[in-house]
């Protein structure tokens, strides 16, 4: 098979993981050096940079063959789709030469699991050490880690690469028994957990060698199963906690074609993995806990954002003077988030602060009007109930498709 019709079958296999930024990759670069290459602190995937660059990653899979008959994996073994393999130096000439055309700024690289666990992973780490130490790369390398390799393979996998990630898949260990068979939780786990004991080494002793410098990141599937947002935040939660990851990303199902009986027919909204970004956010930036956000089982609104909707629960809170709160309260309130919370704060230690403060600040005035007071403001609607104030500050309605089949078609 000719090598761009390789590329097209697996750059396109790879489109379904999610989990590919980069934030907390260090800043590295070859000028004044041997080799090529730079990354940089702020996270890369089809994404900006400050100074307005659109940067993205190579991002391809080793093969889509795979020993796996995962139920909702366009990739299982089962499933009647083009299969193609790349040999290693095949990704690393792609790399290289992507990367001197300016197309990329880094690699992605996944698999499917061919041969052993073992054996892909060692054709992973090859990848990446062949890119390091031969070519001198400084760019940005984000290897997905097999969960049964050898320890130790995944130890040199986090010597090359500046991120890895070990995708759990599905938030309960019921879902992954039922739709993943030959897939183990607690092996996933352990890997986890070996890479924190290595990211908890280096940061306890500097000088000893670079170890996955962008941390781990992990990856759950919505809409595959029954399971709800609360469960899915809490097993995010939990993962948080656990493994110290710096990501978790949530991937939308998108139903595949001949899918078995065993997962669902239709997609999920993509709303709904708008709304665990952002709770997720919640969790990670803001000091929220999943049992503030959702108190009951159930899925995230979709009509209001989750701090909204928080702020719209606890109206007791509300209206909170800005000149009298501190950082972290403020930062609950919607329409105002980290960056100006503490910008209020500053300027609290010149003036008091004022309505037009904010405006100047370019919050969302009109979110946060209910909810805050200020030398000069206090809201006309205060009193009024949570149920009036969602109404008026919910997301504008989409108009739904009377003919969803032939929009598709």
């Amino acid at each position: 098979m000719e090598l761009n019709d390789k590329l097209e079958i697996l750059a396109d296999a790879a489109k379904y993981d999610a989990s590919c930024a980069s934030s907390g990759a260090p800043k590295r670069g070859s000028e004044g050096k041997d080799g090529l290459g730079a990354t940089t602190g702020m996270g890369i995937c089809h994404s900006y940079t400050p100074d307005g660059r659109c940067v993205s990653l190579l991002k391809i899979l080793l093969t889509n063959f795979c020993v796996y008959d995962c139920q909702y994996c366009i990739n299982r073994r089962s499933s009647n789709v083009p299969r193609a393999r790349f040999s290693v130096d095949e990704v690393v000439k792609l790399t290289h030469d992507f990367y001197i055309r300016n197309y990329i700024d880094g690699l992605f690289l996944s698999s499917g699991i061919i041969q052993s666990s073992d054996y892909t992973m060692e054709q992973l780490v090859a990848v990446a050490r062949q890119l390091r130490e031969v070519h001198n790369f400084r760019g940005y390398i984000h290897l997905k880690t097999i969960p049964d390799a050898d320890p130790l393979l995944i130890a040199e996998a986090g010597r090359w690469a500046d991120r890895l990630s070990v995708n759990i898949e599905l938030p309960t260990h019921d879902s992954v028994t039922r739709l993943a068979p030959e897939k183990n939780v607690h092996t996933i786990k352990l890997a986890m957990g070996s890479i924190r004991r290595k990211l908890d080494e280096k940061a306890e002793e500097p000088k000893a060698p670079a170890f996955a410098p962008a941390g781990q990141s992990t990856q759950m599937i919505v809409g595959a199963d029954a399971s709800d947002d609360q469960t899915i935040l809490n097993t995010a939660e939990t993962l948080y906690g656990s493994y110290k990851l710096k990501r978790v990303y949530y991937s939308a199902f998108s139903p595949i074609p001949q899918s078995p009986k065993s997962v669902p027919l239709a997609p999920p909204p993509l709303l709904r993995e708008h709304r665990l970004y952002q709770a997720d956010f919640l969790l990670r930036g803001y000091g929220f806990t999943v049992g503030e956000l959702m108190p009951e089982a159930g899925n995230l609104a979709l009509d209001v954002d989750p701090k909204l909707a928080w702020a719209l629960t606890n109206r007791e809170h509300f209206p909170m003077d800005l000149n009298r709160a501190d950082e972290t309260m403020i930062a609950r309130v919607p329409g105002i988030g980290l960056r100006n919370a503490k910008r209020i704060i500053d300027l609290r230690r010149i003036r008091r602060v004022r309505w037009e403060d904010l405006s100047r600040l370019r919050c969302s005035m009109k979110k946060l009007s209910p909810f805050i007071i200020t030398a000069d403001y206090k809201p006309v609607q205060g009193a009024a109930s949570s149920h009036i104030l969602r109404r008026h500050l919910a997301d504008a309605p989409e108009q739904m498709n009377l003919w969803p089949e032939l929009q598709a078609a």
